[in-house]
């Protein structure tokens, strides 16, 4: 992954993010490589696999996170185990599903009460 595809984003803008702010992003790529990956539609599969591991990455690489490097980069191993892998960790959809909705609902609430 050579070419920055969220170039603002990199440049600085999602360190500015809450944690569960840019998981619920990360999530949302999720679902759009899912809804890829059941169709057959190796291009969009890719495009969102792309993007959802370059905001993985920049959450990786947010000073904020490193407390959290050990679930963060093992949530990194299962998505690409699952959506580009052989999927040795048996996840299903669903069970990614509901782990990355927490963080919408989370960020969401954050939002509302700030």
């Amino acid at each position: 992954m050579t070419d920055t595809m969220h170039t603002e984003l990199a440049a600085g803008r999602w360190k500015s993010f809450p944690l569960m702010l840019q998981l619920a992003h990360v999530g949302s790529e999720v679902s759009r490589a899912q809804n890829a990956k059941i169709v057959g539609n190796d291009a969009r599969l890719q495009s969102a696999l792309s993007r959802m591991l370059e905001l993985l990455d920049l959450t990786i690489a947010d000073p904020k996170n490193r407390f959290r490097l050990r679930e963060l980069c093992r949530a990194r191993e299962v998505l690409c185990d699952f959506l580009a892998g052989d999927n040795i960790y048996h996840s299903t959809g669903e069970s990614l599903n509901r782990y990355f909705l927490q963080f919408a609902a989370a960020s969401k609430n954050e939002h509302m009460t700030n």
